[in-house]
């Protein structure tokens, strides 16, 4: 039996979309590694520095000090967000008008522009002008976001997790959408309790979009810029300059091309290794019998 011909035209209709793909993402990738080994006194003379740029920053203090802080608010969105969002995806209604209803309600925040996202808790958190900041100070909380670098850092959690919360909400939801019946069927046949069927049908059923929820959670607050930097600038002070503000204010503030393009090739990697050991560590866990 002669084996039946492959035919590789498909890979036709992919072609364009590499093309984009190398223009968007390839081509500036180039770049910034070009940028990253060396440097320039202007005229467009460039020397070649070699591995000089990430030796200083990986040596720098400011840059430690603003992965601390980016570390920090990773770590506290997702101990918030996730269990947060398994709650609501679990008392959400299944069926019905209300279901549909609450599903709305539930995609709206994440339909907004994260640029007016932080201009809506700005404007927010104002004491003279926002409803929260106003509404604090009239109970007598000494309620200043702009001064106060606890406020700053409350206010930027509350914003993102009022933002983000219904992607994991939505992401559990339709993971517990796909239990069989079957399932609970068979739990109160047995009488299980509601922490059995938790523990044993659904936790582990929503395995999958978890890890999904994990993974894009922790790369969403890994990179976050927009919203901190509308709503603080990065302030006050250095209280919520994360990597993303601290890079932008390297590479467009101080204009230090070479020392943000390695910055950038730094931060890349870092997102990518704690990516993947995220996903390597809850995949075997899945996997453990």
């Amino acid at each position: 039996m002669m084996d039946k011909p492959v035919n590789n035209r498909a890979w036709f209709l992919v072609l364009p979309v590499l093309i984009v793909v190398a223009f968007s993402a390839v081509i500036p990738l180039m770049t910034v590694v070009n940028y990253s080994v060396q440097d320039t006194f202007g005229n467009n003379q460039f020397f070649w520095n070699g591995l000089g740029w990430f030796q200083e920053v990986l040596e720098s203090d400011r840059i430690h000090a603003a992965l601390g802080r980016q570390l920090l608010f990773s770590a506290i969105i997702l101990a918030i967000e996730i269990p947060l969002g398994i709650f609501i995806a679990l008392n959400m209604p299944k069926r019905g008008f209300w279901a549909s209803l609450v599903l709305v309600l539930m995609a709206l925040p994440l339909l907004i522009p994260w640029n007016v996202v932080g201009t809506i808790w700005q404007v927010f958190g104002r004491v003279d002008i926002g409803l929260l900041g106003h509404t604090l100070a009239a109970m007598g909380f000494d309620y200043n976001y702009v001064n106060d670098p606890v406020d700053a850092w409350a206010t930027i959690i509350v914003m993102d997790v009022w933002h983000w919360t219904s992607l994991v909400a939505l992401l559990c939801y339709a993971g517990l959408q796909s239990i069989p019946d079957a399932y609970y069927q068979a739990a109160r046949i047995d009488q299980a309790s509601r922490w059995g069927v938790f523990r044993y049908i659904e936790l582990p059923k929503m395995g999958g979009v978890l890890l999904i929820a994990v993974l894009l959670r922790f790369m969403d607050s890994f990179m976050i810029y927009t919203e901190p930097f509308v709503v603080t600038g990065g302030g006050p002070g250095n209280a919520t300059t994360f990597l993303s503000i601290d890079l932008v204010k390297m590479a467009i503030g101080q204009f230090d091309l070479g020392p943000a393009a390695a910055f950038s090739l730094i931060y890349f990697l870092v997102i990518l290794l704690i990516s993947w050991v995220f996903y390597t560590v809850m995949t075997a866990q899945r996997e453990t019998p």
